[in-house]
């Protein structure tokens, strides 16, 4: 009976495994790409948090005869050089990453709008310090 029970959770390990790299995850040759660019790791780890639930994680990425393994969850790559993590339970429940844009804020400055992010340092010290008004108060 665990023999059998074995079988089915390697068989739906090797599922998951192949679902990361078809869906918005990394894939295959972008992890061969980062392996060649690190020649000298033998295993690629991410440790952090799962973007879903805030759990601590730590993901790593290990070649292996039959193909690169990845353990402790699954990492995304929305942008060069900038990654999500999600653990393997968020993952089987949606394994579509979300909400990772950030948003972008705009606000109006010397008389027109501008992105907050645009501004100096000092107007952004002043925007984070305003207060919203509130009408029911008044």
């Amino acid at each position: 009976m665990t023999g059998a029970f074995r079988l089915f959770l390697v068989q739906k390990i090797d599922k998951i495994d192949k679902e990361k790299t078809a869906m918005l995850g990394m894939t295959i040759g972008r992890l061969h790409e980062l392996f060649d660019k690190n020649p000298e790791k033998e295993v690629l780890a991410w440790p952090g948090k799962c973007h879903d639930c805030g759990c601590e994680i730590k993901v790593t990425a290990t070649p292996q005869e039959d193909g690169i393994h990845i353990d402790g969850g699954s990492v995304y790559e929305p942008e060069p050089g900038k990654f999500f993590l999600k653990c393997d339970t968020c993952f089987i429940k949606d394994p579509v990453l979300t909400n990772f844009q950030d948003c972008e804020v705009y606000s109006r400055v010397v008389g027109y709008l501008r992105p907050v992010s645009q501004w100096n340092d000092a107007k952004q010290a002043e925007f984070e310090d305003r207060q919203l008004f509130d009408n029911s108060i008044a």
